[in-house]
């Protein structure tokens, strides 16, 4: 009962000891207590539960209760850290035991050697207890042990041999009361969905495992663990460093095991070095190898050696005794079995290579590259990624492009079984140094046409196909409505100048309920493998009025200009992207000023950064631009740029897109049959959307939606399918959560996770307000916000605004807008004559400035 029913088992064992119980029923109680405070409480308790229940089995003289006893003690002993204390009760458990209640304290000893990482010796014990209890038709301790055999074939890397008994323990546990290891069971199942490399599934289930243990009320140690190594996977370190790190504090607080507080720290150590904050992770990992080494559990202390080794190389500590510690770690663990051993090989290499040791590079990243050939997506992708390298140290620029194709297309293939855009952005993380390597040996090699190929295979992937729609589900879909109430009271609230604590904080639970339940669905869309074609790029440019298109890269820190057009590529080197990043803070700032009235003079200063701007992003590019329109490829790093600031680029026609495949699938899209034009119109604006009664007039027959109408099932009703939509709203970018970023309607705020629900987005689509074109960078060069949302699902073409901006200057920009697109131009051209046409003060032009048009329509 005590797995069943935690809490009433714990309350009818003190209810048994109050009793004056004999000795074999006192013996059982403490033993129930022993395992509620082992699994759930504070070991100091436990050990002294189980002690009392040790003495009392002896004093009732039955072996057996003694032998149940011991294997109990023994577990927690070893949990505790008392590694050889609890293995030597674990042994006397199995002298003592006959029988079945043998083949159980067996089960025990399993478990315990699957803690300490002796997976040989673990499958030994379970083996010979398996049998034992079918025999006794012990459905429970049946199941327990074909679930703990299941688990430790996944340490060893055989999915296919976990499955079969996870399958087998499942059919079990459907037949019994056992809640928490029904529980147990389903994150099992997710840990193999993620060791299948199925992250989607293994989101899903852990999460089912996680509502299960909080019905129960049982704390999820080893679930935060698992699910910590599944959100890095993902993508999602930083999220995956917060969630051990709050376990940690969990444990600590109720006096938990030190087992779990080691693995605990691995996780962050982990997380942490893919987060990008090296010390922290070397403070975690040189703890867990302490703990570890102190609990004799040499396959996970060998774990954490790895993770401290690779954290101080990212810390720039490379050494030659570095290079022999990875080395040591790689054959240790190759040794044991484990599948990491390529990754330690592989950052063996890499510290020798740093340190111009080709010779030792060559031996461990051989190694490392045996991995590619087969296994999940990750570890094959460190086998070319070791490849690759193998291939740079030979002076080969042909196999390092070779590796790095295939390796990237292992991660593409990884990144369409994603259904969630936010997961698809952040998987590409794991391909940046692939596609950094390539392009440098295509600048090396191949010139600027190589270099475009290798810029295009790794940019803005995330929106090569449209995220997987969200599904009919009843608990999602009142989510979001339940959200929208709750963000709409609570802005409420805060316009009254009323507390809303508690408003945030069912906000915040409901915001991780709705990203919870996006992040499990499975892609559907396969990779057509339509791969990017330079000449079908010039081809089109050489239609579109010998326009020309200035792809951006980054290398080495240096930005690249790529200058396509008139049937050719052409290269020129410009600034350092670091002092681009400032410069366009500081325009940034200067806008948000220029917003306001009275800010003339600041002006020239906004300018003069416009100029020193051009001169870091298109260096001498900037003189060959012709006359023609461009369109700019950024990298994500850049998104914020204000480009029709720059002085090059302020009179003519502009438009801005992610990557040239997306500007080429925008340029070929059709508009949707008929046409239809939605005006918006969302409450709480100074103007009160000024611009929507005038362009009522001027489209006639267009929908209007505002006031009450303004409603976020209503105006996604009507958005789906139009070719043209205007919306005036206050728009709000989280960068927390970017897939939150939001448009003010009647009943709330229409966020990212709505569009995505559109069958087709509106072919064009016109944002008047602030932060619309706002995006968080996540991956190796994606971008998240509402415009990025917008161009997979159909829309050619997006107006929205980088910066804050004045309202009342926005409503002649945005009606000029209009009368240009009622000529036929296109929205690029059209922002470009509405600029033109507004007054020449500096509000007027930092508002026109603010606004880009992307896409191609």
């Amino acid at each position: 009962m005590v797995f069943a029913a935690p809490g009433e088992a714990l309350a009818r064992a003190e209810e048994v000891l109050g009793d004056r119980p004999a000795p074999l029923h006192a013996s059982v109680a403490h033993q129930v207590i022993g395992i509620w405070q082992r699994d759930f409480g504070d070991m100091r308790l436990a050990l002294s539960h189980l002690r009392r229940a040790r003495a009392w089995a002896a004093r009732a003289d039955s072996a057996e209760r003694e032998a149940d006893v011991l294997a109990t003690l023994g577990v927690a002993l070893v949990h505790a850290g008392r590694t050889r204390q609890g293995m030597d009760a674990l042994g006397r458990g199995v002298e003592r035991g006959t029988g079945h209640t043998r083949a159980r304290v067996l089960f025990r000893r399993a478990y315990s050697w699957w803690v300490l990482g002796h997976h040989k010796e673990a499958l030994e014990d379970v083996r010979r207890a398996i049998p034992v209890l079918r025999q006794a038709e012990d459905v429970i301790w049946t199941a327990r042990a074909l679930t703990l055999r299941a688990t430790v074939h996944l340490a060893l890397g055989s999915v296919e041999r976990a499955n079969a008994d996870f399958t087998a323990a499942e059919a079990l546990w459907d037949t019994t009361g056992q809640e928490h290891d029904k529980a147990d069971a389903v994150e099992s199942r997710g840990l193999a969905a993620f060791r299948a490399g199925d992250v989607p599934a293994a989101l899903r289930l852990l999460d089912e495992a996680e509502e299960r243990y909080a019905k129960l009320g049982t704390p999820t140690f080893m679930l935060d663990i698992r699910r910590c190594e599944v959100l890095m996977a993902a993508g999602l370190a930083a999220e995956a460093l917060a969630e051990a790190d709050a376990a940690l504090r969990a444990l600590d607080g109720i006096g938990g095991q030190s087992t779990r507080k080691a693995e605990l720290l691995l996780a962050a150590a982990r997380a942490a070095r893919l987060a990008g904050e090296p010390q922290t992770a070397i403070a975690r990992a040189a703890l867990a190898v302490r703990l570890f080494a102190g609990q004799r559990r040499t396959w996970w202390e060998t774990h954490a050696r790895l993770v401290l080794i690779g954290a101080r190389h990212a810390a720039g500590r490379g050494s030659g005794r570095l290079v022999a510690d990875a080395a040591a770690v790689a054959e240790r663990l190759a040794a044991l079995g484990a599948p990491a051993a390529p990754e330690a090989s592989l950052l063996a290499g890499r510290i020798a290579l740093d340190l111009g040791w080709t010779a030792d590079a060559e031996r461990h990243l051989a190694v490392a590259a045996r991995s590619r050939r087969g296994g999940p997506p990750l570890a094959r992708m460190t086998g070319w990624a070791a490849q690759a390298l193998r291939a740079q140290s030979a002076g080969s620029a042909r196999g390092v492009l070779e590796a790095c194709r295939r390796g990237l297309d292992v991660l593409d293939d990884h990144r369409m079984t994603l259904g969630a855009s936010e997961l698809r952005a952040r998987a590409t993380a794991q391909g940046a140094e692939l596609a950094a390597l390539a392009q440098r040996a295509s600048l090396v090699s191949g010139g600027p046409r190589r270099l475009l190929v290798w810029s295009e295979r790794w940019r803005a992937t995330a929106l090569s196909a449209p995220p997987t729609r969200p599904p009919a589900d009843p608990a999602l879909l009142s989510g979001m409505t339940a959200y929208r109430e709750i963000a709409a009271r609570a802005e409420e609230a805060r316009m009254e100048g009323r507390p809303v604590p508690a408003l945030e904080r069912e906000q915040r639970r409901l915001e991780r309920e709705i990203r919870s339940r996006t992040l499990h669905m499975r892609g559907e869309a396969p990779d057509d493998g339509d791969r990017f074609d330079v000449g079908r790029l010039l081809a089109r440019l050489g239609d579109n009025d010998d326009g020309q298109l200035v792809e951006l890269a980054v290398l080495d820190g240096r930005v690249q200009v790529l200058l396509c057009g008139q049937g050719r590529v052409r290269r020129f080197e410009a600034g350092l992207l670091a002092a681009a990043e400032t410069e366009a803070e500081h325009v940034q700032a200067g806008l948000r000023r220029l917003a306001h009235p009275g800010a003339q003079a600041r002006l020239p200063v906004v300018e003069a950064a416009g100029r020193r701007l051009e001169e870091l992003l298109l260096g001498p590019a900037a003189a060959h631009l012709g006359d023609g329109p461009v369109v700019i490829v950024p990298p994500g790093r850049l998104h914020r740029v204000p480009w029709a600031l720059l002085p090059s680029l302020r009179e003519r026609v502009l438009s801005v897109s992610p990557s040239a495949s997306s500007w080429l699938r925008a340029k070929e899209t059709a508009p949707p049959p008929g046409g239809r034009q939605v005006l918006v119109r969302g409450p709480g604006l100074a103007t009160g959307g000024a611009e929507v009664p005038e362009l009522a007039d001027r489209y006639g027959g267009a929908t209007v939606l505002e006031y009450d109408d303004a409603t976020v099932p209503r105006v996604l009703r009507e958005l789906d399918g139009a070719g043209l939509a205007h919306i005036a709203a206050h728009g709000a970018f989280r960068a927390d959560g970017p897939l939150f970023s939001s448009l003010r309607m009647a009943d709330g705020p229409l966020i990212v996770h709505d569009f995505e629900r559109l069958d087709r987005s509106p072919y064009r689509i016109i944002l008047s307000c602030c932060d619309t074109a706002r995006f968080a960078t996540v991956g190796a060069d994606e971008l998240l916000g509402l415009v990025t949302a917008l161009l997979p699902l159909g829309t050619a073409g997006v107006v929205a605004c980088s910066a804050p901006v004045n309202d009342a200057a926005v409503v002649p920009l945005m009606v000029a807008l209009h009368e240009a697109l009622g000529t036929g131009l296109s929205l690029a051209e059209a922002l470009r004559d509405a600029r033109a046409g507004l007054p020449a003060d500096a509000l007027h032009r930092a508002t026109g400035w603010a606004f880009t048009a992307f896409g191609a329509a």
